[in-house]
């Protein structure tokens, strides 16, 4: 039986895909409330010329623009790997309060050398509000693009 994370999950996934098409490195990100995709992007950091154009930040700037912190406050970000620091950050000033990833930063961490292996969980848990992390789900999935790319 496929879950609702799932779904998302393999969307993120197919995104880091697309993402690799348009020369950039294999990350896909999504924003979701009440089981509706509000928001989908990419990593962009080799076409925007700028290393902070992960798939997480380019949401939560352009979610954070869209979107009024009560409507953030409901959303669920899914993402084809876990959210590095910076990611983990934005989303947590962002007001978001789930996220969902499939290939952990450990696991990157294996494939891609030069990672920034701490987990999303452990930055989310400084901060005076809950943000819950679920996650690897389909990693075995979101592995793949990894290989084929690093």
């Amino acid at each position: 039986m496929t879950t609702t994370h799932e779904v998302f999950i393999r969307e993120a996934i197919h995104l880091a895909e697309q993402a690799v098409q348009h020369g950039n490195h294999p990350f896909g990100a999504l924003l979701v409330n009440q089981g509706q995709v509000l928001l989908r992007a990419e990593n962009t950091v080799n076409s925007g010329g700028d290393v902070t154009h992960h798939a997480e930040l380019n949401l939560v700037s352009r979610a954070s623009q869209q979107f009024s912190p009560e409507i953030l406050s409901q959303c669920t970000l899914y993402t084809s790997t876990e959210p590095c620091a910076m990611c983990s950050g934005a989303i947590y000033w962002a007001g978001i309060p789930t996220v969902v990833f499939a290939c952990s930063n450990q696991t990157l961490g294996q494939i891609a050398t030069g990672n920034l292996a701490i987990s999303s969980q452990e930055v989310l848990a400084q901060g005076s509000r809950l943000t819950e992390v679920i996650g690897p789900i389909l990693e075995e999935e979101a592995v793949r693009i990894h290989q084929d790319f690093w």
